[in-house]
């Protein structure tokens, strides 16, 4: 099996590009985040190509979906106990694929360390963290998208940069280490270039081309998949080009 997770940043947008990298990496289970889709608009020509399809969706911002050639069934809109900023926002669905329970996360971004958007940031992940222990409990489980959070310094191109900034503060990273405590592995993806698995990289300046970015995109799992894996790989490819996304997917091939 392959699956995937990536942060496409408006699917409508980046439609012609989604379709011709499925066509050609087939991945069979997809998670989707940043969508900015209303619920039910998601494009039905991913529908054509043999994906069953799980969206979640508000409109103009967030949005997270999940696409499957193995079966999709069970599909939960959000997690108990999700809170919200001030209301609930697309940002979780979770179904089974094959066997396999994935979920396809769009972890709040925080702003800065003293915005109330944080505060929501660190208490969203404290609830996911809950919200996961029965489905942990239960069988083979993926959590995989845009985290939102560079685990380790070593993650960003620069530590100096990003000093007092989010995405790198310790509560945020103790959220996501938080959830491998529950039982859940980090899933490295090695990089195409350089040695930086990064998976984010700003629009402006060249970032892009001079690599300097972030992992904040990641994939956790159970043991009972980790121990699978056989390849994962950032697919820096599908950054380049006209119009890509920020964010480059990650490849994930595990057996059976």
């Amino acid at each position: 099996m392959r699956f995937a997770t990536w942060n496409v940043n408006s699917v409508k947008a980046r439609l012609p590009r989604l379709l011709e990298w499925l066509e050609l990496k087939k991945p069979d289970v997809v998670c989707l985040q940043e969508t900015k889709v209303a619920a039910g608009g998601f494009p039905t020509e991913v529908a054509e190509l043999g994906y069953e399809v799980a969206d979640h969706g508000q409109g103009r911002w967030n949005g997270v979906a999940l696409l499957s050639r193995v079966g999709l069934s069970d599909v939960r809109r959000g997690f108990a106990g999700e809170p919200g900023f001030p209301d609930a926002e697309a940002r979780a669905v979770s179904a089974v694929c094959g066997d396999i329970r994935f979920m396809s996360v769009y972890v709040p971004n925080g702003r800065t360390p003293d915005d109330p958007h944080y505060q929501y940031k660190l208490a969203w992940l404290a609830a996911l963290r809950t919200a996961l222990e029965v489905d942990l409990a239960a069988g083979p489980t993926v959590v995989a998208g845009d985290f939102n959070v560079a685990p380790t310094d070593a993650d960003v191109w620069d530590p100096a940069v990003f000093a007092h900034a989010t995405h790198v503060t310790p509560p945020e990273r103790a959220a996501v280490a938080a959830l491998a405590e529950a039982g859940l592995r980090d899933i490295p993806a090695r990089p195409m270039k350089g040695d930086h698995p990064f998976t984010y990289w700003d629009y402006r300046a060249g970032m892009f081309h001079k690599n300097l970015g972030m992992r904040i995109d990641l994939v956790l799992a159970t043991s009972s998949v980790a121990d699978r894996v056989t390849d994962a790989v950032v697919d820096r490819e599908a950054r380049k080009g006209k119009g890509p996304s920020d964010h480059a997917p990650i490849l994930v091939d595990i057996d059976g």
